[in-house]
């Protein structure tokens, strides 16, 4: 097993942030062009704190795909899962940032790149390599990419991996409500441990996710832990043993996209370095959700998700200044 690999899959994309904040896409006078997708940055963001990372998807064989793959090279992250589509297009998305820091979807996929990917084309020795196997839902709307994904999944564990998922719910992509959360549930039950936003577990349950009963109605025997980020005010953890929450850290947002794979990232650094141990030790995993917050934290505070992901050093300078 390599060491300590996280094997991110999925989808990587431009996104296309408007110059000014606070109107809508159509208002814009201008973007930006950041590169994002949730498990792409996960990646970036474990090797940004030295850890070892490496992506599984497909591109398109134009200029943004070979842009995209060149920002994973120059982070150092593993390559070998790599693919490009001569006949498919890299996806885009139109990212509105409202004042608030929040923000609205327009996907170009149509299909694109990654939608393609096929179980032929995985690069099976990489994924069984994996010490953690990472993934979203995006990769689940459509064939051939559910069907790829569904079987990188069984490889992963087969070998041996611990299962990562931060669903990332994403309706626009989705033909209903109804059909996001019937696909983001429908391999919920194979995770060691799942991320979700407050946001996403109003969205998954339809209750409110600051009610114990209806966050604990996610939890399932097998799960090692159960993550709740509240945004800033930081993120509630559940196990089978203890449950509690970590405090989140106070400064200037300006734009969330990121925060979350930020927070994700930090934490699977911290998972692959120290193991499943830390789902045992409760001192140890709240000072491990201390690190992630102050990762997601920073992560807010530029435009774009990798040109934000913060370094260790970043992060515990955070934590030393806020105590």
């Amino acid at each position: 097993m390599a060491s300590n690999l996280v094997v991110s899959f999925g989808e990587m994309l431009i996104d296309f942030v408007p110059d000014v904040t606070g109107v809508s896409l159509a208002e814009s006078p201008g973007f930006i062009k950041a590169p994002g997708g949730a498990p792409a940055n996960v990646a970036v963001a474990i090797t940004k704190h030295g850890g070892n990372s490496a992506f599984v998807g497909k591109f398109g064989d134009d200029e943004f795909g070979h842009m995209l793959v060149d920002i994973l090279k120059k982070n150092s992250v593993n390559i070998d899962g790599v693919l490009f589509d001569e006949h498919a297009r890299t996806a885009l998305a139109f990212v509105t940032l409202r004042s608030d820091g929040e923000r609205e979807f327009m996907f170009y996929r149509n299909p694109s790149a990654d939608m393609l990917l096929t179980e032929a084309e995985l690069n099976m020795s990489l994924i069984k390599n994996a010490k953690i196997f990472h993934y979203g839902s995006i990769s689940l709307i459509t064939e051939p990419c559910r069907s790829a994904h569904m079987a990188a999944m069984k490889a992963a564990r087969d070998a041996g991996a611990l299962l990562s998922y931060d669903p990332n719910v994403r309706l626009p992509l989705w033909p209903s409500e109804q059909a996001a959360r019937d696909g983001i549930m429908s391999i919920w039950k194979h995770a060691d441990f799942i991320k979700v936003s407050d946001d996403e577990v109003a969205f998954l349950t339809q209750g409110d996710p600051y009610n114990e009963d209806v966050v604990l109605s996610l939890w399932y025997e097998g799960l090692k832990l159960l993550l709740v980020t509240d945004g800033e005010k930081g993120c509630r953890y559940f196990t089978k043993n203890f449950k509690g929450k970590v405090g989140g850290y106070s400064v200037k947002t300006v734009d969330t996209t990121g925060a979350g794979d930020a927070f994700v990232g930090a934490f699977l650094f911290s998972v692959a370095k120290d193991g499943a141990c830390l789902f045992q030790d409760e001192g140890k995993l709240k000072e491990v959700l201390k690190f992630a917050n102050a990762c997601g934290a920073i992560a807010t505070t530029k435009k774009g998700a990798i040109p934000a992901l913060p370094t260790t050093s970043m992060a515990l300078e955070l934590i030393s200044t806020s105590n």
